[in-house]
């Protein structure tokens, strides 16, 4: 990539520069720390990088053109110049007509996509009125009993003008086939609805422990879902391979895209072994992303990840195919990053966060409201959210040009180290059986929890400053307005529920319900039976019963 000749002149110079220029001031001065690293994987950061950083690149193969492999410079050729990424913040308000109040609200204000949030009970499966609910239903997003909330969430936005994202992981089939069906009422033609399932359970047992049903069943759910979609719902992405949460629990940069690659490699094996072909779904794999306050290691990360992708699709599976090769993504600002201390800070966090986002090339973003260290965030701090992204795409200038960090001597040195890393995580995890293996053993929730104890012990003993909080405090109390849920919220939820069951044709529902336990302990697809069983007016808990029969629970701490 650079000349010889270049190259020793460059060294040259820079050794006259350390000699009359540096030392001195070194000398005299210092600098404020003995070694700087980067953010969480300790990487260290050189004081200067120049073009020998860069001796060995050739560039088509290191860097290419945008939309050309490996993919390190964005996966579409005009990037944000041809459409700007998707918008869309993440909303659940405890019912179904308060959620759509806010997509009504955050459509009204400009946002081009919708995220929904779904209640601790409805993630695990469980109906508003089950014992398990108690306490939690609406508390951390919309509770979906039945066909007729998600009908309310939807009540005035045309699905086929909207592309929708819905954070559900162990139930994913069922509120996919409630979203479905829903289209099917409003006439909306299965090929044009847009959106993103998260549909990953393998992260699940290292980080959410959102679970419902063992490994392999959950596998088999995922695969069906796959061949559905491909046929009959070909634009919705049909998982969202998520390094968030694991990023969330406490891995380094590095961590985060070795173990949510390693995850989508799990998938695309199983999607193989049940006979698909690659080119089939790996299209419609997307992947979901955390952006921390380091800029410049978060958008090394992004596009290390995305050459990665292009290099394990190509050299691991084999496909010829770029669409195949292509990874796409969403990203969410750092929850974990956001302080009840002088919460106004979390503003500048968040818009710092996304600008790492988009930099990186990110193709959908969430930005937290900057009161989501203390609840649900209010209408004036999502449209603060909202407007950052808008701020950034239309004042800022990052959506001018295409990947434009590419030659910073430094992101590109950090780049190569990210992925140099990352691989060698994947080469241990595949040493270890693959991720499923790696996760029984405890290793992959080990490896996280170590970063995460040492990141905490940096911060307690002052090593790593977090600006309001153990450095520059002041002695106030947070004065925000606090989005709530009340028990009468939840009672209302639980009549409604019982409206549904008493109004129903229950024969239709028992038969749609047997369908599908039928259907689980043979080997249909399930999705069919699972989107009768939902236009049937049968429940979320009733279909995941229906499954729990077939499939039984995984237990915390059993072998995977």
């Amino acid at each position: 990539m650079f000349d010889p000749d270049d190259l020793a002149a460059i060294r040259s110079a820079k050794d006259e520069w350390e000699d009359d220029t540096l030392d001195p001031v070194l000398d005299r001065f210092g600098e404020r720390k003995e070694a700087f690293t980067t953010d969480t994987d300790g990487h260290t950061v050189d004081r200067l990088y120049t073009p020998d950083d860069l001796a060995d690149h050739e560039y088509d193969e290191a860097f290419g053109f945008p939309g050309e492999e490996p993919f390190t410079r964005g996966v579409y050729p005009t990037m944000y110049r041809g459409r700007l990424w998707t918008m869309r913040q993440y909303a659940g308000m405890g019912t179904a007509r308060e959620t759509n109040e806010r997509y009504q609200y955050l459509i009204d204000e400009g946002q081009t996509g919708l995220s929904m949030a779904f209640d601790l009970p409805t993630q695990m499966g469980y109906d508003s009125d089950n014992e398990m609910a108690a306490g939690e239903v609406g508390k951390s997003g919309v509770a979906i009993d039945s066909i007729h909330d998600m009908e309310t969430v939807f009540e005035g936005i045309s699905l086929d003008d909207v592309s929708t994202s819905m954070t559900i992981n162990a139930p994913a089939s069922v509120l996919l086939a409630m979203y479905i069906a829903v289209g099917d009422r409003k006439g909306v033609p299965r090929e044009e609805l847009r959106g993103t399932i998260q549909n990953d359970v393998l992260k699940e047992y290292v980080a959410r422990n959102t679970y419902i049903y063992p490994p392999e069943p959950s596998m088999r759910i995922i695969t069906d879902i796959f061949e559905f979609c491909a046929e009959e719902v070909p634009n919705f992405n049909t998982i969202s391979i998520s390094g968030y949460h694991i990023r969330e629990a406490g891995s380094s940069a590095a961590q985060e895209i070795a173990f949510t690659l390693g995850d989508g490699i799990q998938y695309v094996e199983a999607a193989l072994d049940a006979g698909l072909a690659v080119e089939e779904f790996a299209p419609q794999l997307s992947f979901f992303f955390a952006s921390y306050n380091n800029v410049f290691e978060e958008v090394a990360k992004f596009r290390a990840a995305r050459r990665m992708w292009a290099k394990i699709m190509d050299e691991r599976f084999g496909t010829d195919d770029p669409d195949s090769k292509k990874l796409k993504f969403h990203t969410q600002t750092a929850g974990s990053t956001l302080t009840a201390q002088q919460i106004d800070n979390n503003v500048v966090r968040v818009a710092y966060q996304a600008l790492a986002a988009v930099l990186g090339g990110t193709q959908s973003l969430h930005t937290n409201g900057k009161d989501e260290a203390l609840a649900l965030p209010t209408e004036k701090s999502v449209r603060t959210a909202l407007r950052t992204q808008q701020i950034l795409a239309h004042e800022s200038g990052a959506a001018d040009t295409v990947d434009p960090l590419a030659g910073s001597y430094y992101v590109e040195s950090l780049t190569d180290e990210l992925e140099e890393e990352a691989f060698e995580i994947l080469d241990t995890v595949d040493e270890k059986g693959g991720m499923l293996r790696a996760i029984e053993d405890q290793w992959v929730q080990r490896q996280v929890q170590d970063v995460a104890f040492e990141r905490q012990r940096e911060i307690d003993e002052g090593e790593r400053t977090i600006v309001g909080v153990n450095e520059y405090q002041v002695d106030e109390e947070p004065e925000v307005d606090i989005e709530e849920v009340t028990e009468e919220d939840q009672e209302r939820q639980r009549e409604r529920l019982q409206t549904v069951r008493d109004e129903r044709d229950d024969e239709a529902a028992e038969d749609a319900l047997a369908a599908v336990h039928d259907a689980a302990a043979g080997d249909a697809n399930l999705m069919p039976y699972l989107v009768d069983a939902v236009k049937a007016e049968a429940t979320t808990g009733e279909i995941c019963d229906a499954m729990r029969e077939v499939f039984g629970e995984h237990q915390g701490g059993a072998a995977l």
